[in-house]
Formats: structure tokens, C-alpha cells, sequence
């Protein structure tokens, strides 16, 4: 028993020395890729030259001889449809006698014939092939390769595949731990790259390229060498009062240091090359100094600041920049006051204008590389083109609570709900995994998304070409590198782009909020913008269900805009008021200040003889705008027509005449597509659109 605990402590250690040196060792390494068709190189035009164990040999070099052992649909089961065990791919593996073996086998063990009868004996048949390599080589050193992806266009993907791929995925490190083998991971470097599989199974050229750098990197532990993420740079703002992530990227084994603040943390990079220190939660201040020191370089960060950082996300009107905003010229002329704001804008590679995207914008959009940019300290020239109502949101804010302040900008003008919800998210929602199918002709996309990206992508080659607007798109190339650097809360500003389904929308945001919240581990507070007001048929339901949803979801906020809109631009300039209704919103509900945030929000109504009585909340004393008449309730009858209501107000509440012999069914106030509707309170905040329903029952409208 001993002899044995020993053996097992020998050979995690061998595990985790690079086998690139071991070459002093062996002549030549033999190494054997161990498969199904995804090692073959199925699809592949040259499998000799193509498949992954290919382009690995050339990767290694002269030292290795890399050998493909890959069997196109042989399933690791014994009992399974096509079982490796008795193909003479094992025969030859056995024979071949290898120093190392990558097994990447589970793929087809998905299938209906396989998983359902006889998923009991996966662990067991994987040591057993285990055993059956070391016998050959007592010395061999294995790996075993998490499954590569199988994307949601598979057509038995919801039927079974999902789930028992799952399943399968979450045995394997079980597996390596219990066999005590190495562990490579072929599925995170491949899972947020659809375009690469044309049938939803089979990597190409490219993928395969992918897997043997996963390969070669997990085997001489070069990972490039010291990296930090591109949210670390000069002028940079670090989330006060949290324990502060430090995390990247060396090559393995190497010791990383992190000086900051008059101390200093240590952590070695794991044997993927990554490596994190977590130093500890300060308070807001600066400026300071972060140093990160590897053996042989080393990283400056400076001008640091502590204090709150906020996501200003979503589409064209979060993306406005304040030099287009009205009174442009005086806020440009102010932002160089403001040395506790900071500035960081993601950059587009290119715009979603109407256009041919040219071949980089394509390239660097399939490679996920369409974001960029750094942190600024907050001047007229970085101000310009960042987003006018994250600014003015930002400006206030630390006017108000004298914290200083970051803005992480990401928008993309027409960019949908769904390119900002993560792949494994929707994937795993029954009512949104169809949208990731075909979406460039899906009736789930808005028209205008698919008429744009058809002018976008017309000179793209692959059929799965990359874009801002397909689903999961924006949260992978821009959300999902952000998760690990803690937020304040998110600013939010989309909608536009999904207003052709309310229904889907209303699912979309509420998956959205929870995802964001799950991925940061945080309960994120959320302030979004309802959608202004502008001569198209749909929008009135749509604020009116963005409304809803900032009830019915918790720390979310809402600030209404419908009455800052153009009836006929999409894009409204007032932006100053907007990023000021945030921020009050903010203030009263993140920073806890005594201050008046909501607009009127009806509570009931009553109907008492010919008057229907609303009443509000966060109201003492309703206005209107500029002391003008009350317009824009109606009142709707049992035959659904609409009548206008003459209204006038009492305290916080609004009495509405009924017209003698009409049966009212609904209240509506600001259901117009552009409305002027002014109904205020009397800290000049306006009344969102709404519409209130008859319950017979109770007599009552809400």
C-alpha cells in the first residue's frame, strides 16, 4: 500500500514537468493522439497534413514522432456501436509502445445506442483503456482530453446529446483524477467558435490548428510568457471594498509576483499557464503602482485608482458618443475637471454601418479579436467619443458620492439582446437554443438585424461567418473576458433591436440579468433605459413591458426617456438627462442617498361612480410638465376603443372621467408610439408609459 501511495505521488509529479524536458531522455518521443473522428481529421481535405496530431508534429519538431491513432466514430464504450477496443487503430497504439497518449474519446458515445443502456460502464472501459496503454509502457505519460464541442445545429442535440455530453464531461476529470493521468481541455478553446465546425461535430483546418496548440502548449508548458488581461492598463480603476483579482497568463510552473500598495502576493502559473493572486479589499483611493514580475520580465501598471467600477452595455444609444449630444460643446469643456473619472471604451473593429465588412474586419470577427481599447483619464478628447449617457452618468455620480468612478463602455449599434447572452446559456434554455441555429434567416431575429449583416458579411466566404448581431457574439468577444474583473453594478441601454417581439424580449432580459449576475458572482444591480419615444407601431408595449420587468426582477431600476424622444430619429440627443436619471437611480438605490430617483409608478385605480381614481407612488405632489393641461391617459372599453380621458390631478392621485354608459376594460397613459404625455411629480421626474387592466373580481384596475 505504500509502494503503490508513492508510485502515485512519483507520477503526479512527472505529470506536471513539461515532457519538453524529458527529450534529454528519449531521442525521440513517441507520441500517440488517441480518438474518434475529430483526431482522424474527418472533413479535413489532407488528414495527413490537417488533423490535429498533424499539425501537432510540426509544433514539436524533430524530437517527437507524433502518430494518429484516431478511429472516425468509435466510441470509448466496449458495449458501444463501434467500439475503439476492437479497431486496429488500438491494435496499433498498443504496438506502438508510446511515451505519451492523448486520449480524446466520449463524442460518440453520445449516441442513443450507446449512452441510455450502457453509460454505467464509461468510467470503468476508460481505465481499462488506461490500463491497457500503461501495460504497453509502465513509463507512458497519458492525458485525457475533455470533449471537444458538439454546437446546438446537431440534429439530436436537444434530443439526448445535450445532456449526455454533459454528463460524460463532467466524469472526465473524475476520470483523470481516479487513473491518475494528465488532463487537457479541447473544449474551452474551441467552444466559443462555431464558425469553425461546419457540421457542428468536426473541427477544420483552423479548429485542428487550435487543439494542437492546446496540445503543445499543455506539453512543454509555453504559454508566451507573462500576459495580463487588456483591462489591466495605465489609468485604470480596480473595484474598492472587494478582494482585488490579479490573473493571467506564464508559462507553467513560473512564479508570478504582485506588488501593490507596500505588499506583495505570489501564485505559479498552473499547467494551463494560469495563474491568479487575490490581494485584498481596500478602500477608494490612489493614485497607485502595480508591479507583476515574472523571472525573466516584468509589467508596470500605474496611475491607479480605487473606487466603483460600472458596465455601460447594450446598442446605438448607449454607443452616442457625447460629441453628438446636445450641449456637446459645454460638457467636452467640463470633462477635464473631473480627475476621479476614468474612461475605458471597447472599441469596434469595425462598424455595423451599411457596408461590406473588407477581409481583416472578417477575420479578426471570426477570431473573436473585434474589441479594443484601454483605459483613459477623463478629458475633452477621451470624452468625445465615449458614450454621452454613460458620461453623464459617470460625471454625476462622483459628483455626488466624491468616489472615483470607471466606465467600462461596450455597445454595438442594432446589437440584439441575445449576442449578449453567454453560449452555454442559451444553449441550456429550451425556450432561447433555437435562436443559435441559422439565425442570419431566423423569423427570432429583427429584420433589420438580417438585412444589415447580409450587407456586413456579402463578402464572406464561410456560411458560419462571425457577426455583432448573432447570438452569444457580443457576450464572448467582449462581456465574458470582463467577468473576472469585479463591477460595481451595469448601466444598461438596449432594447431597439428586439422590439419586434416583446413576448421574447421579456425572456431574453430576465436570462440576461441572471446570467451577468451568475458568471460575476454578484448580485448585480442593473440600472436600464426604457426606450424613448418614436412613430413606431410596437414600441408602446415594449416600454410597457420593460416597465414590468423592472418590477418583477429584483435591484433593477428603470429611467424613462419616452419623453426626451424624436418622433422620427432613433437615436434622441438628449443624453444628459438620461445619464442623469441613472445616476439618481444609483445614488438612492447603490449609494443609499436621500434622494428622489422614480417617476410617478401607478399602484391601483378604483372606479367610483363616473371617475376612475389612479394612484402613485414615489409621489407627494404630481405635475406636469411646464404647468401645461394633463394629456395622454385614454381609457379603453369592452369593445377595445380607445377614449380620450379628460384627467386632472389630486395630490398623488389622477381622477379620470368615464363617459356615461361606457364599460372601461384598461387604462393606458403614454401607449403612443411618440407621445407628449407630462405627467410628473414634483421632483420633475416623469411617469413611465404604463397600462393598468380591469379585475372584475376586485373592482380594481392595476
Amino acid at each position: 500500500m505504500k509502494f503503490k501511495n508513492i508510485f502515485r505521488v512519483v507520477l503526479l509529479i512527472i505529470l506536471t514537468i513539461p515532457v519538453k524536458q524529458l527529450s534529454a531522455q528519449n531521442k525521440i518521443i513517441k507520441v500517440a493522439c488517441v480518438g474518434n473522428s475529430v483526431t482522424y481529421g474527418y472533413g479535413l481535405a489532407r488528414p495527413g497534413q490537417e488533423s490535429y496530431p498533424a499539425q501537432l508534429q510540426k509544433l514539436l519538431g524533430t524530437n517527437y514522432s507524433v502518430s494518429n491513432f484516431g478511429h472516425s466514430g468509435a466510441t470509448l464504450l466496449k458495449n458501444g456501436h463501434n467500439p475503439y477496443f476492437k479497431t486496429s487503430e488500438f491494435a496499433g497504439l498498443i504496438a506502438s509502445k508510446p511515451d505519451i497518449a492523448i486520449i480524446h474519446l466520449g463524442l460518440n458515445d453520445t449516441d442513443p445506442r450507446d449512452w441510455p443502456d450502457f453509460k454505467q460502464s464509461f468510467e470503468a472501459d476508460y481505465a481499462w483503456l488506461i490500463d491497457s496503454i500503461r501495460k504497453a509502457n509502465p513509463h507512458v505519460h497519458i492525458f485525457i482530453c475533455k470533449l471537444s464541442p458538439i454546437f446546438s445545429g446537431h440534429p439530436r442535440f436537444k434530443s439526448g446529446t445535450r445532456e449526455w455530453y454533459g454528463q460524460i464531461q463532467n466524469l472526465i476529470p473524475l476520470i483523470a483524477k481516479a487513473n491518475h493521468t494528465g488532463l487537457m481541455d479541447f473544449h474551452e478553446p474551441l467552444y466559443n467558435r462555431p464558425n469553425l465546425f461546419a457540421d457542428n461535430l468536426h473541427p477544420d483546418k483552423e479548429g485542428a490548428l487550435i487543439l494542437a496548440q492546446a496540445v503543445y502548449h499543455r506539453l512543454t508548458g509555453n504559454y508566451g510568457g507573462l500576459q495580463l488581461p487588456a483591462v489591466f492598463t495605465n489609468q485604470m480603476v480596480l473595484q474598492r471594498d472587494r478582494p482585488i483579482p490579479v490573473y493571467g497568463k506564464a508559462n507553467a510552473g513560473e512564479v508570478i509576483s504582485v506588488a501593490f500598495k507596500g505588499s506583495i502576493a505570489k501564485a505559479k502559473a498552473n499547467e494551463n499557464g494560469e495563474w491568479e493572486v487575490m490581494l485584498p479589499a481596500s478602500k477608494a483611493g490612489g493614485p497607485f503602482q502595480m508591479k507583476v514580475i515574472a523571472r525573466d520580465t516584468s509589467i508596470t501598471i500605474s496611475n491607479i485608482l480605487l473606487g466603483d467600477v460600472w458596465l455601460c452595455a447594450g446598442q446605438s444609444n448607449m454607443y452616442f458618443p457625447l460629441n453628438h449630444s446636445a450641449g456637446a460643446a459645454a460638457a467636452m469643456k467640463a470633462a477635464s475637471g473631473n480627475t476621479k473619472l476614468r474612461l475605458y471604451k471597447l472599441n469596434l473593429q469595425t462598424e455595423t454601418d451599411a457596408v461590406a465588412w473588407d477581409s481583416v474586419s472578417l477575420a479578426k470577427a471570426n477570431k473573436l479579436d473585434f474589441f479594443s481599447g484601454s483605459w483613459k483619464a477623463c478629458d475633452s478628447s477621451s470624452a468625445a467619443d465615449f458614450s454621452a449617457v454613460a458620461y453623464y452618468f459617470g460625471q454625476k455620480i462622483t459628483h455626488d458620492t466624491g468616489v472615483p468612478i470607471g466606465l467600462i463602455e461596450v455597445a454595438v449599434g442594432g446589437s440584439p439582446t441575445e449576442s449578449w447572452i453567454g453560449r452555454y446559456t442559451m444553449e441550456h434554455d429550451n425556450e432561447l437554443v433555437d435562436m443559435l441555429n441559422n439565425w442570419r434567416t431566423s423569423d427570432y431575429e429583427m429584420q433589420f438585424c438580417r438585412d444589415r449583416e447580409a450587407i456586413n458579411l456579402k463578402n464572406a466566404a464561410n456560411p458560419k461567418q462571425r457577426h455583432t448581431y448573432e447570438p452569444c457574439y457580443n457576450y464572448e468577444a467582449a462581456i465574458d473576458p470582463l467577468t473576472r474583473f469585479p463591477v460595481k453594478g451595469v448601466v444598461w441601454y438596449q432594447g431597439e433591436s428586439n422590439t419586434h417581439n416583446v413576448e421574447l424580449y421579456t425572456h431574453l432580459f430576465t436570462t440576461l440579468v441572471s446570467s451577468w449576475r451568475q458568471k460575476w458572482g454578484s448580485q448585480l444591480p442593473f440600472y436600464s433605459v426604457q426606450l424613448s419615444g418614436i412613430n413606431r407601431p410596437s414600441w408602446p408595449a415594449f416600454r410597457e413591458a420593460q416597465r414590468r420587468l423592472q418590477k418583477k426582477i429584483p435591484d433593477t431600476q428603470m429611467a424613462v426617456s419616452f419623453d426626451l424622444g424624436d418622433s422620427l430619429n432613433v437615436h434622441p440627443t438628449r443624453k444628459k438627462e438620461i445619464g442623469e436619471r441613472l445616476a439618481l437611480l444609483a445614488a438612492r438605490y447603490t449609494y443609499r442617498l436621500p434622494v428622489k430617483a422614480n417617476g410617478p409608478e401607478p399602484a391601483i385605480a378604483r372606479k367610483t361612480g363616473d371617475h376612475i381614481i389612479v394612484s402613485f407612488a414615489f409621489a407627494q405632489q404630481l405635475k406636469t410638465t411646464n404647468n401645461k393641461p394633463l394629456i395622454g391617459f385614454e381609457l379603453i372599453n369592452d369593445k377595445g376603443q380607445s377614449i380620450i380621458a379628460p384627467a386632472t390631478i389630486k395630490g398623488n392621485k389622477v381622477q379620470l372621467t368615464v363617459p356615461a354608459g361606457e364599460n372601461i376594460k384598461s387604462i393606458n397613459y403614454a401607449m403612443q408610439p411618440f407621445s407628449r404625455a407630462n405627467l410628473i411629480n414634483e421632483a420633475g421626474l416623469p411617469a413611465s408609459t404604463f397600462t393598468m387592466q380591469l379585475h372584475e373580481k376586485e373592482n380594481v384596475f392595476y
